[in-house]
This record gives C-alpha cells, structure tokens and sequence, in this order.
C-alpha cells in the first residue's frame, strides 16, 4: 500500500511529532546535515554517549561492544554516511536518515534491503533520562552497533521481509511483537555466559538496562517466537517480561523456521498475553 509523504507530514505535524517530515522523499527518508547539529547538541550526545559507555561496558552482549568500537561512534555526532560504508563493509547494511518515526510499510521495506531507518534530530538535555520519540541516539547508539553481528544482521532483513508479506492479513501488531521484544528489548545468554543486554531500548536507557539484568523483579522468560508474537508489552515503563536468546543463531534459526503467516491466522484478534504471567 502506497503512502502519500504529503500527507503524513501534515498528519505529524498535527500530531506534534518532532522533525521535519515535509524533507521526506517518497521513501521517507532525508538527507543529514551535519551542519545542523550546534554545539549543545554535541554536548549532548557526548553526555548520553558517555553515560551510556559504562553502563553497557558492564552490561552489554560483547558482540554490541564489538559493533560499538569497530564504529566509532562515541566522542561525536555520527556521519551517517561514513558509519554506513563501516556497517556495509562487515555486514551488507546502510543507514538511511529519517525524520522520526516512519510507517510500517516503508520501514519494513527498508529493513527487507539491508537500511536501517535513523532519526536524524536529538534530544534536549532536559530529555536526558527519558523521551518519548525515538531520537538519534536511542536510533544509533541502540540499534546501530548490533548491526555488525552477523546472524543479528541476517534476522533483521528477514524480519523485514516476513513483516512485509504479513500485512495484509492483519498481522501489523502480532508482528511488531517481534520487533519489540528481540531488536529494542532482547538479552541473551549464551552457553557459558552471563546474562547479557542487547536491544536498543536498554542500550539507550539509563535506567531499565540495570534492571532488566540485576533486578530480582525483571521477569527472564526462554525465547520463543509464537509467545513473543502473542505477548503484550509496554511502551511507558519498563518491560514485565524480557525474552532470552540462547544465541543470536538460535535466534536467526528460529526466524527461519517459524511459521509467521500460520501464527498469525492462529491468534490474530486474541487477547494479547499479559507478560507478567509469563513464567521462565
């Protein structure tokens, strides 16, 4: 289904949403100006880009901490082009600059080919702890570095392709499940190791990356992608359930096998799972 950029750019801005979308080409996205970003907005990533370097030095899967060495993205804004050629060289992914949020449809295309959608505006400083837009830092420092795993980078471009195929049959919700328990809010425990924090929503967060993995509350349940798929979640407050990969093989495994479509048609209309009833 096409979707007029004209319109949704009006629809945003009645919305209040933040950044330019009249910028967008027909794909939604834009070009970055570095030029754009003063002073303050580079001392606001350095703060967040400091703060957040070592939580997850402590905390973070060694493969995210690979990514984020390898891209050099810590004391600066990034170049998204140049991060780019870094990302394309070791994994066959780009980045494309967006606005904000974009729709589904052209957000999973764009997954489907290998570019990963990064807002291109940043938070305020008095939005240090908390937004309510995903902004470039959450979009870069989140999900960016994870992009140099391999099997990870495999499990996107077919998230991507299967979240194209299944919106029409209704499965927009059941199928952002996936996207929102693996890609923002995963942890994984591979065999002989501790239990370590991936997802861009804890990556990015102060706060609930130290609880989803050191607080007795945070509820650990096994991956499995039909109770993903059938799993409430939150959008406000920290997670009732985090899902564990064994392995990011496991995890592009899985992808392969399940029967995405066949889930769907199962459970599509239910009531979704309240993630606190889910046990480990």
């Amino acid at each position: 289904m096409s979707i007029n950029v004209e319109t949704y750019a009006a629809e945003c801005a009645t919305a209040g949403m933040r950044g330019d979308y009249a910028r967008c080409r027909d794909d939604f996205t834009v070009t970055q100006n570095l030029d754009a970003y003063d002073d303050e907005d580079r001392a606001v990533w350095k703060t967040l880009a400091d703060r957040q370097r070592a939580l997850t030095q402590e905390l973070a899967h060694h493969s995210y901490l690979a990514g984020l060495e390898a891209l050099g993205i810590l004391d600066d804004i990034p170049d998204f082009a140049e991060v780019s050629r870094r990302l394309s060289a070791a994994t066959g992914w780009t980045l494309v600059a967006v606005p904000g949020l974009i729709p589904a449809e052209p957000f999973f295309r764009h997954l489907s080919e290998r570019r990963f959608p990064v807002t291109d505006w940043l938070r305020s400083r008095d939005e240090l702890d908390y937004i309510v837009e995903p902004d470039m830092f959450h979009d870069f420092f989140g999900h960016v570095p994870i992009l140099m795993q391999p099997e990870f980078a495999d499990f996107m471009q077919m998230y991507g392709e299967t979240a194209l195929s299944v919106m029409a049959a209704g499965g927009d919700e059941m199928i952002t499940r996936l996207y929102w328990y693996t890609a923002e809010y995963g942890l994984i425990q591979e065999e002989g190791g501790p239990l370590k924090a991936f997802g861009a929503g804890l990556m990015s967060s102060a706060t609930e990356l130290r609880f989803a993995l050191e607080s007795p509350d945070a509820n650990h349940v096994p991956m499995d992608i039909e109770t993903i798929m059938r799993t409430g979640y939150e959008i406000d407050s920290f997670q009732r359930a985090y899902f564990v990969l064994p392995s990011f093989e496991a995890l592009r495994q899985a992808m392969r096998d399940a029967d995405i479509a066949g889930i769907i048609a199962r459970y599509a209309g239910e009531k979704a799972i309240d993630p606190s009833t889910l046990r480990r």
